[in-house]
């Protein structure tokens, strides 16, 4: 009989057939995981909490589960499609996928669901697609959190410029609307202008640098990612000059807690974004159990200087060497 693959967009079918192993009878899913770029190092993440759901749950459950790792060096949603549509081919049996672009994902992932894969979106979602469950922040409150953290270490007054990664990406649109919601609240806060860049720490922190030289009046930085954070001295201001509150805390954006450059950083559950959209796609095609809700929220965790020594312990776990 032959494999069926499972790609990690994010939708099992409740009626898809257990497939056996060639040789040992055992039930064999291949989850095809489409991020939305390799040199972004929170998707490495995810890739890591993917593989040890894989091994995990294979375990526990009697299974053999595969990750099919589907994605583009840089960030282009047209290649995620394809990727999509290639798992669809080869015979996955779910995909989970961050869309860098609803709007050019949302066909392939309808088509993968009316080929019978089931399609679960993680960080980046295609709302108006058929994907069964979405897992990630909530985007807007996100944003939102980001500068009510930023406009407190403000003092409540302060330009503000607001670094927002691929202009294209439905989650991030969210994330800046909800600062920019947040920024009306605080009437001694003035938002300079919102920043796009290709995501890459080097382009991202490249344009940090830019805008400052630029724009010298800047007192606070509303990061809605880390990409500059993901590279050491990406940040040229002297510690406490600039204030900065960014989304994301891998092990080398704490460097920048301690070092004073940044004030709060609201952690995502990247581990999460591969290990339950592996747990969400095993249950819809396995056990043939949907999930409660089409939304999964999955909260941000506050870090500062002082907790970060805590919470840098995770990441042994999470990230090892």
């Amino acid at each position: 009989m032959n494999r069926r693959s499972f790609l990690l967009t994010g939708s099992a079918l409740p009626w898809l057939p257990s497939v056996l192993g060639a040789n040992s009878g055992t039930p064999t899913y291949t989850f095809g995981l489409v991020a939305k770029s390799q040199g972004n190092a929170v998707f490495q993440v995810a890739r890591v909490g993917a593989e040890d759901a894989a091994r995990k749950l294979s375990a526990q459950h009697g299974l053999q589960i595969k990750i099919d790792w589907r994605t583009p060096n840089d960030e282009d949603a047209q290649k995620q499609a394809q990727a999509v549509e290639q798992l669809v081919l080869n015979g996955a049996a779910g995909i989970a996928v961050s869309c860098s672009d609803a709007n050019k994902l949302t066909d392939a992932i309808n088509q993968a669901v009316n080929s019978g894969v089931p399609v679960a979106t993680f960080d980046s979602d295609a709302p108006k697609s058929r994907r069964f469950v979405t897992y990630g922040v909530d985007d807007e409150l996100c944003g939102a959190q980001v500068m009510s953290e930023l406009a407190a270490v403000l003092g409540g007054r302060g330009t503000v410029a607001i670094l927002a990664g691929n202009q294209n990406a439905p989650n991030l649109q969210k994330r800046v609307l909800g600062v920019k919601n947040e920024a009306k609240k605080h009437p001694g806060i003035v938002i300079q202008e919102t920043y796009y860049h290709r995501e890459t720490p080097q382009d991202a922190a490249a344009k940090v640098e830019q805008v400052l030289q630029a724009n010298p009046g800047i007192t606070g930085w509303a990061m809605v990612g880390g990409w500059p954070l993901f590279t050491e001295k990406a940040l040229k201001w002297q510690p406490g000059t600039v204030k900065c509150v960014s989304v994301d805390a891998l092990p080398i954006c704490l460097n920048y807690l301690r070092s004073g450059h940044v004030q709060v950083l609201l952690a995502q559950q990247c581990y999460q974004w591969g290990y339950r959209s592996v747990e969400l796609l095993l249950d819809k095609v396995h056990f043939k159990k949907n999930p409660p809700a089409v939304k999964e929220v999955s909260p941000l965790e506050r870090v500062t200087r002082e907790n970060v020594a805590a919470y840098a312990k995770n990441w042994e776990k999470w990230l090892p060497k």
